[in-house]
């Protein structure tokens, strides 16, 4: 039935779900809770990128890891990346979430002490690589400065890459999480330099079979060439903020079993 909505319909029912859970109760149960419990702009974002880094699986267990994490980097992850000893690392070694282990913490460690030493942070090289209407060209440059570092091949994983036809969901959550304003309490909007109209939906297995029912989204596998489909989609409901429909999309997924 809902595949047959007109757009205007079909906008109309997108905004009451994104008004229904673009809330803060939504924070309880979602790993985006981990970075609010910070206040500083460098110790949110790295607290959101390793959080969105281990975003995959269980809801509660990414949460209780992603704390874990924040513990063994003393709830001052700023701090610790850009002050570290060589001794410290050692405590991080122990830590696994699937299979994102300690070896792979250490090295993210590096990389993002890399971020800040020689680039500027985290917001800089995203604004340095961005295109008008898209993030996802700076998504495979920023893999490829983080990782300009000594590392371990099977790390490179845990980055996905948008021009290796990946839809790159984890990292364009943390974008999300970023970019899109505070307004309602979930997301942060400390990153001024980028717009929302440059955002991509974090892809994943409910928000892709929802998109799928309701007509957004045709192409089967949830990769890079889906993405720019979903993302086409979204932006006529709303060229501004297509993202927003995220927490649609999610919730119908996941809350509704839609």
């Amino acid at each position: 039935m809902l595949k047959k909505l007109n757009k205007t319909d079909l906008k109309d029912f997108l905004d009451e779900k994104v008004e229904q859970y673009n809330t803060r109760e939504f924070l309880e149960t979602d790993p985006i809770k981990i970075p609010h419990t910070f206040y500083k702009k460098e110790d949110i974002e790295i607290s959101a990128f390793l959080t969105a880094t281990i975003a995959w699986g269980n809801r509660k267990s990414i949460i209780n890891n992603a704390q874990r994490m924040m513990d063994m980097l003393d709830h001052e992850p700023y701090q610790f990346i850009m002050n570290h000893q060589e001794s410290d690392l050692k405590a991080l070694e122990p830590f696994v979430h699937r299979t994102f282990n300690g070896l792979d913490f250490i090295t993210f460690i590096y990389g993002l002490r890399h971020i800040y030493n020689k680039h500027k942070g985290l917001e800089a090289v995203f604004e340095h690589h961005a295109e008008a209407l898209s993030l996802q060209p700076a998504i495979h440059h920023f893999k490829k400065i983080f990782f300009e570092i000594e590392h371990l091949p099977r790390t490179q994983k845990h980055i996905s890459d948008p021009l290796k036809n990946s839809a790159a969901k984890r990292i364009n959550m943390f974008l999300r999480w970023m970019v899109r304003p505070e307004n309602t309490g979930v997301d942060f909007g400390i990153w001024q330099s980028l717009h929302t109209k440059q955002l991509s939906c974090p892809l994943d297995v409910h928000s892709g079979n929802v998109a799928r029912k309701l007509g957004l989204l045709t192409r089967k596998q949830n990769d890079a060439k889906a993405l720019l489909e979903l993302d086409t989609n979204l932006r006529k409901l709303d060229a501004n903020d297509p993202v927003k429909y995220d927490f649609a999309l999610f919730g119908l997924g996941v809350f509704e079993s839609f």
